[in-house]
């Protein structure tokens, strides 16, 4: 029987060669996970008046996205789809995702859910959400030089 040295780490090395072998299959784009959706990238940026969102959607048809705001939870539904139906033996590389993807934002209660604009344009899905009145800022006139009657 051969004495073998035990290694307290030898098992977790292993464990993190499999998790990083699963994370190098998934950016290959060979593995069935890879096209099975996507995440758009989102810019979120707010002013006085309004919170803005802009995704990017690039490929995707008006009538496949969807924009709904329920309870204060704004959500962009949509999906990609191929182009042609294509003979999978004829591609070289496919690194564009398809599929659908589903985003959901919670919103500040200082924003008019009743009050929103989307538009769709070179890719890219802005939605701009207005706030409401009261939490819009107030511009106030100072008066100088004159005092006020108490």
């Amino acid at each position: 029987m051969a004495i073998t040295r035990w290694d307290p780490f030898r098992e977790v090395v292993a464990l993190q060669n499999r998790v990083n072998s699963l994370f190098r299959d998934l950016n290959d784009g060979d593995s069935p996970l890879s096209t099975a959706g996507f995440v758009p990238a989102v810019d979120v940026y707010e002013d006085e008046k309004a919170v803005v969102l802009k995704l990017e959607v690039p490929g995707i048809e008006e009538k496949d996205l969807d924009v709904s705001v329920e309870n204060h939870t704004l959500t962009v539904k949509g999906e990609r789809k191929m182009e042609k139906e294509e003979k999978e033996e004829n591609f070289h590389r496919i690194e564009r995702r398809y599929g659908s993807f589903f985003r959901a934002f919670t919103l500040p209660t200082t924003v008019d859910t009743e009050n929103v604009q989307a538009s769709y344009n070179a890719g890219v899905l802005k939605l701009e959400l207005k706030k409401k009145t009261e939490a819009q800022p107030k511009q106030i006139k100072v008066n100088v030089g004159k005092t006020l009657a108490a």
